[in-house]
């Protein structure tokens, strides 16, 4: 196991250079200028020439870009362009609220998916098994600012029961801010939640119509017992594949979510970024979702190791 660890940071490496060259390339051929967006038009041209000359933008990209990988190196990630204030703080500022909706969200999306799920393959071709099957339909064609504008219109101008935008941290306010933090996370979760339940589902029938769940059933043993006992660990892989990918992007790309319900969280704080072209503040905050990414993959190789042991010789 530990060897797989190895190999795997190991092939991280070239991955993190590539993304941080492609941002970093994309980012600097974006028409526009960060000296522009930083200061009026009537500015002289000589203070946005010297400004543009003490940060480093009049330098070749190659350039620009050796010099943030020498600082990257030793750990500096830079300063925002907007607030002269290090990348690395901007975005703890805001990862908090990211990962707190991202962990929400998948804690929501599982347990309506699961259930959902082995009932949808378990009672397959009934009522149960069509509700299933429309309920993913449902969720992977609504989109995400439709489904965050009906729970917005129901749950909090129709009912207020929950507030519509801002946030409160859950750690400092516990109630207050897992009501702020209710509609984003179901928004996000019911569209992971298809994903799931089609993903499980279509993992489970496969698992049902193998010859040990025949033997199973040929020994007398209940149909919820071989689902428990044999069905569901061997039908689990497909389903931790998506939820190590849904991850990263819960936490990186929940962008529309984030400005639908006005959370400070990393999405948000990469578009405003973006168009401010606050070129160390987008790169550095892609690189820590890249390493998000790579991280959740790598939970999710050990976690393959867990439900078969056979990968782990792999």
């Amino acid at each position: 196991m530990g060897r797989l660890i190895l190999r795997r940071l190991l092939a991280t490496v070239p991955v993190l250079v590539f993304v941080t060259a492609g941002v970093f390339a994309l980012i600097h051929l974006t028409p526009g200028d960060p000296i522009d967006a930083m200061m009026a038009e009537s500015v002289d041209a000589t203070v946005k020439a010297n400004l543009r000359r003490e940060l480093g933008l009049d330098r070749p990209i190659h350039v620009q870009y050796a010099a943030w990988m020498g600082r990257l190196l030793r750990g500096d990630l830079g300063r925002s362009i907007r607030n002269q204030e290090p990348v690395i703080e901007n975005v703890s500022r805001r990862v908090r609220p990211s990962l707190q909706l991202a962990a929400l969200a998948m804690a929501i999306s599982l347990a309506i998916a699961v259930p959902v799920g082995i009932l949808s393959a378990a009672r397959r071709n009934t009522a149960v098994d069509g509700f299933g099957t429309l309920f993913a339909l449902f969720g992977i064609c609504m989109p995400n600012f439709l489904i965050a504008l009906l729970l917005i219109f129901v749950f909090g101008v129709t009912l207020r029961w929950l507030p519509i935008s801002g946030y409160t941290d859950p750690l400092e306010d516990p109630l207050p801010g897992l009501r702020s933090l209710l509609l984003p996370a179901i928004t996000l979760g019911l569209a992971l939640a298809a994903v799931i339940t089609r993903t499980l589902r279509s993992s489970m029938l496969e698992a049902l119509s193998e010859d040990y769940v025949r033997t199973a059933r040929a020994k007398g043993l209940s149909e919820w017992t071989i689902i428990r006992g044999h069905v569901l660990k061997n039908a689990l892989i497909p389903v931790v594949t998506v939820l190590g990918l849904q991850l990263g992007t819960l936490i990186g790309g929940a962008v529309i979510t984030e400005y639908v319900f006005a959370l400070p969280g990393v999405g948000r704080l990469v578009v405003d970024a973006v168009f401010a072209r606050d070129y160390p503040l987008v790169q550095g905050v892609v690189l820590l979702i890249a390493v998000g990414f790579i991280l959740s993959n790598l939970v999710v190789d050990l976690v393959y190791g867990w439900i078969d042991p056979r990968i782990r010789h792999r």
